[in-house]
């Protein structure tokens, strides 16, 4: 992954063994975690897998991160904060919440769709509020 392109999120991740925290990276068309030592990358958050371990996928755990997503209203960028959690078990749920202007914006979607999930967000803005950059579309 290039620095140039590439996202970098801190997060936590929890199972029944416990919990550590995390750094995410996506460049666009990956995404990357490394937990307990073991490269886990997929497409999307809900097809992340360990290559190094045949391709078993990331599951039975709950990943949490926050990220910067400025809101942009009467062409001024206020900032705000997207908290996502996604569950990954026998299917993905995800959760996000933008936290702006006060108020908390959410959206939980099944199967693990972020740009869906990230749209459902956007429609509950206020008339005339966008988000401020677009995000990776792999994430």
């Amino acid at each position: 992954m290039s620095s140039e392109s590439t996202e970098v999120w801190t997060g936590w991740y929890r199972d029944r063994s416990g919990a550590e925290a995390i750094v995410i990276t996506a460049d666009g068309r990956h995404v990357a975690t490394r937990i307990r030592g073991i490269e886990y990358t997929g497409e999307s958050f809900a097809a992340l897998s360990a290559a190094a371990e045949g391709g078993q996928a990331l599951t039975a755990c709950v990943l949490e991160w926050d990220l910067p997503l400025p809101v942009v209203m009467d062409g001024t960028s206020q900032p705000a904060t997207l908290s996502c959690l996604l569950t990954l078990g026998e299917r993905a749920d995800l959760s996000l919440t933008l936290h702006y202007g006060g108020a908390a914006f959410e959206s939980c979607v099944a199967g693990g769709d972020f740009d869906g999930a990230l749209e459902r967000v956007r429609r509950q803005l206020p008339p005339g509020a966008d988000f401020g950059r677009r995000l990776l579309q792999t994430a």
